[in-house]
């Protein structure tokens, strides 16, 4: 069962060392919204690396041939009596909230709902997950919403192996977090 709790680890991966995150270098359109992610699973921040390498070379940000990034550790350290919402599991209220950020024209309801919440934290997809979530909001799994098409989509993510992610969305989260330390990781070729 995924929660939040002090004292927790937490890791970021990136193509550049983040001791401090910056709301406003963080990009929109993501699983939860605009805000920084983190997730429990060191793994997973590494495996991130190379998407992050890949989207700072298209935005200009690093010179292409870069092969290395960094994990960032931060603790959880609940000061600020944040209001904070978990999707314990990959379910059709995860599946909206996802949809709903992607693509803001769907679930409008969704998002006015989470925007309440200094945190959101739930399951984290695959590879697969940008292919599967675009076909499910262009309608591809049936109608948007629908008990079928939402089943089929969450079916094809694959939930029961999909790792956390929490998304900090505003200052007073990203005040709640102690970075511990930062460590290069350089990319296998």
């Amino acid at each position: 069962m995924l929660k939040l709790y002090d004292g927790m680890s937490l890791y970021h991966g990136s193509y550049c060392e983040v001791r401090m995150p910056d709301l406003a270098k963080c990009a929109k359109g993501k699983d939860f919204g605009r805000g920084f992610y983190l997730t429990s699973s060191k793994e997973q921040a590494v495996k991130f690396l190379k998407t992050s390498i890949v989207k700072a070379v298209t935005a200009g940000l690093i010179e292409h041939g870069q092969d290395f990034g960094y994990v960032a550790k931060f603790e959880f350290v609940n000061k600020n009596n944040m209001s904070v919402h978990v999707f314990h599991e990959a379910d059709h209220e995860w599946l909206h909230c996802v949809a709903a950020h992607r693509k803001k024209r769907i679930f409008p309801e969704v998002v006015n709902k989470m925007d309440k919440f200094d945190v959101i934290g739930g399951k984290i997809a695959d590879d697969t997950t940008n292919a599967v979530l675009a076909a499910y909001v262009a309608g591809a799994f049936g109608a948007v919403g629908s008990r079928d098409a939402d089943d089929f989509c969450i079916r094809q993510l694959l939930p029961n192996n999909l790792k956390d992610q929490y998304c900090f969305k505003t200052e007073a989260a990203l005040d709640c977090l102690r970075f511990m330390e930062s460590e290069q990781i350089w990319l296998k070729k």
